[in-house]
């Protein structure tokens, strides 16, 4: 059987029962979920010189951005690490690969024709 519906007097707010009155009153834990993760870095796989994250030949366009921004304000620096990472490439896939050793053009390419040039 229903119970007929009681009208609340003006000027009271109507008052709503929660379905479980006891889980009302309980503490629940904050539960702090944790910063997305950062990208993964766009980083040398060595010997080999891919990028650990896309697989693309490192520099690949996201390391590429990446030290732009970082080297934005210095770009003889930038191109000091880059020469250090070339000899360091050219060193490695020679070691892979001795017979047909890596193009030295294409290794300038990919490591520093891209790079800002230096205004004097």
């Amino acid at each position: 059987m229903e119970r007929p519906h009681r009208r609340q007097p003006k000027g009271r707010p109507c008052r709503l029962a929660h379905p479980r009155p006891n889980l009302a009153r309980q503490r629940r834990k904050v539960v702090i979920r944790p910063a997305a993760p950062a990208a993964r870095p766009h980083l040398p796989l060595r010997p080999l010189w891919i990028c650990r994250t896309c697989a693309a030949p490192w520099p690949c366009a996201t390391a590429r951005l990446t030290l732009r921004q970082e080297y934005a304000t210095d770009t003889v620096a930038l191109r000091i690490y880059l020469c250090t990472q070339l000899h360091d490439a050219a060193a490695d896939l020679h070691k892979l690969h001795p017979q047909n050793g890596p193009d030295p053009k294409a290794l300038f390419d990919r490591f520093l024709a891209w790079t800002p040039r230096a205004s004097l």
